[in-house]
């Protein structure tokens, strides 16, 4: 990964300070397990595929990381400096931007299917007689 991309995510990160009781395995740096998270999205591999011999630590640590992170938002704040940054530079253009709201649950509900129409005239056999 580089520098530049990590300076960018490292201060959105949240820190996590190791317990002083029963402080257990020390911590993967997070950069390394940012690379696991980036090999897997890029290769399409399963978590648990992601091979420890390229020392991005297990699938599991990496994605619940990646769980973690996006809980506290680490992503959108990222997104939106990006989007800030590119405003300001004058490298956007909102008149070919898009609005989906496809994401979004409708709180009262659509309508409710009908009952499916019939294709032919009489019901089928069953072939469990």
């Amino acid at each position: 990964m580089p520098d530049s991309l990590w300076e960018r995510v490292e201060p959105l990160l949240p820190k996590v300070e190791r317990r002083s009781r029963y402080p257990g395995r020390k911590r993967l740096d997070d950069r390394k397990v940012l690379c696991g998270i980036l090999f897997v999205l890029h290769t399409g591999i399963r978590w648990k595929f992601l091979p420890q011999e390229v020392g991005f630590g297990s699938g599991m640590t990496c994605w619940r990381r990646l769980r973690d992170w996006h809980e506290a938002g680490v992503w959108d704040r990222l997104h939106q400096e990006l989007l800030a940054e590119l405003h300001a530079a004058g490298h956007l253009d909102w008149s070919r931007a898009v609005i989906d709201g496809s994401h979004v649950r409708a709180l009262k509900g659509g309508p409710k299917p009908g009952r499916a129409r019939t294709t032919g005239r009489e019901r089928a056999r069953s072939i469990m007689s």
